[in-house]
């Protein structure tokens, strides 16, 4: 047999590329997601007009899907990532402005007003879910590629400009996804040896321009910024927190309290009865409740083992692009989930970011997974050149 058929079957009898410990958590956390969304997909599977075992199999396909693009994409050398951000830049660019300018706005059942698409086969697609996956890689890309004048204004400039045109589709929107996309942005460039001063002074103009704009779009009901007074409602409401009220909020903090340390059982969800984003905006406060602190913990170190796995990768990885596309990906996933999982308890304001791998939702779960397989790609190369070396 030639080496070549060797390397073929060789793949095709070991699949799951990439480091093993990252495919156990993306195990559990798979396993855990099916169990929470068929067992808090009840009322909103009434309201969708189907049945939470309809909901389940829906769920499941999605998962199903996110598991074959992970190892497709665990197969792919990630260098050739760094050619083709380009062009999904430019798709992800388009979809926004086509959800911007023709989208639909999900609000049924208090689902908050985040644009969509229709896509065949897929269906509901949210093209932010795609577009912060993307612009990660992209921007890593583009450090890599200035690597030797990132000091320079002209190259911080030239790097800003994708990453705020992505930004500014997604905010009048989507605000947490947005500043969700700064974050992990500004997190890489620190990373870099961009100057320091320069992107400091960056930050705070964009940000005094960004209140600016909130404040005017506030007082003079501009349309571009019209949930301008939803994120001010949402962040008064957090810090002014009425317990007597009946809302998602509240729901959300009655089922991390009744779940104390074991929780009720699963599949004793009582809150989830009556939440209609217990299956995908609130499901970690139903995993609480039903599976108490323990499991709260059980896994919110899930999602710190991943983060710390990715962190060793992409210190053990020799080139500059793929270093920054994991911490990037991997800072992302554990920053939304950390988000997720405070709003679910009450320490932070309503957001509507869906817990990684867990929560309901097609676009979203995909989307995670795009990253995930990146992620396995970079690796699963690292240790083949270990590998090499060793021998």
């Amino acid at each position: 047999m030639t080496s070549d058929k060797k390397d073929i079957l060789h793949k095709l009898l070991n699949p799951f590329k990439g480091d093993k410990a990252i495919w156990f958590i993306f195990l559990m956390l798979a396993i855990i997601s099916l169990i929470s969304v068929y067992s808090s997909a009840g009322y909103p599977a009434v309201i969708a007009d189907t049945t939470p075992l309809r909901a389940l199999i829906k769920h499941g396909l999605f998962v199903v899907a996110s598991f074959i693009l992970v190892i497709l994409l665990a197969n792919f050398d990630y260098r050739n990532f760094s050619g083709m951000s380009w062009f999904g830049f430019l798709i992800s660019v388009a979809l926004l402005i086509v959800a911007v300018a023709i989208g639909h706005e999900d609000n049924a059942a208090g689902s908050g007003m985040s644009r969509w698409v229709y896509i065949p086969l897929i269906g509901r697609f949210q093209p932010s879910e795609f577009a912060k996956i993307i612009i990660i890689i992209y921007l890593a890309r583009l450090l890599a590629q200035e690597k030797e004048t990132l000091h320079e204004w002209t190259t911080l400039r030239k790097i800003l400009l994708p990453i705020l045109l992505v930004i500014g589709l997604i905010v009048p929107d989507n605000l947490s996804t947005a500043l969700i996309i700064f974050i992990v942005c500004y997190a890489m460039l620190r990373l870099t040896n961009v100057n320091a001063k320069q992107l400091r002074l960056s930050v705070l103009a964009l940000l005094a321009f960004g209140l600016l704009a909130i404040f005017v779009s506030d007082k003079l009901n501009l349309p571009f910024l019209e949930r301008s007074s939803t994120w001010t409602s949402r962040i008064d409401k957090w810090l002014n927190f009425d317990e007597e009220q009946l809302s998602q909020e509240s729901m959300a903090r009655m089922a991390v309290a009744s779940g104390k340390f074991f929780g009720v059982g699963v599949g004793s969800t009582i809150q989830a009865r009556l939440m209609t984003q217990a299956n995908n905006d609130m499901i970690y406060s139903i995993i609480v409740e039903e599976t108490g602190m323990l499991g709260g913990l059980v896994v919110f170190l899930l999602y710190l083992f991943l983060y710390i796995r990715c962190i060793r990768i992409a210190w053990r990885c020799e080139g500059e692009f793929g270093r920054m596309t994991v911490v990037g990906l991997s800072t992302m996933i554990f920053l939304q989930a950390g988000i997720h999982m405070c709003v679910s308890v009450g320490a932070l304001p309503v957001t509507g970011q869906t817990l990684p791998f867990i929560s309901s939702g097609g676009s979203a779960y995909l989307c995670m997974g795009l990253a995930l397989g990146v992620i396995q790609s970079v690796a699963y190369d690292v240790n083949l050149k270990e590998t090499k070396e060793n021998h």
